[in-house]
């Protein structure tokens, strides 16, 4: 039994991590996929447009 109790954490640890992956990637995408990707537009052009900025 005790290969048992050595070899479940790291099963255990497999499980969990494949499921989220899973719902990640599941979750990506959707309904509100553009409204994400409009956000994330206007942070790059904002950061974007910080570096442009000269320094005063």
């Amino acid at each position: 039994m005790d290969y048992v109790s050595a070899l479940l954490p790291p099963v255990v640890m497999a499980v969990f991590f494949t499921a989220l992956v899973v719902t990640i990637v599941k979750s990506q995408g959707g309904p509100n996929k553009g409204k994400e990707d409009a956000a994330v537009d206007i942070a790059l052009a904002r950061a974007e447009a910080a570096e442009r900025k000269p320094a005063s």
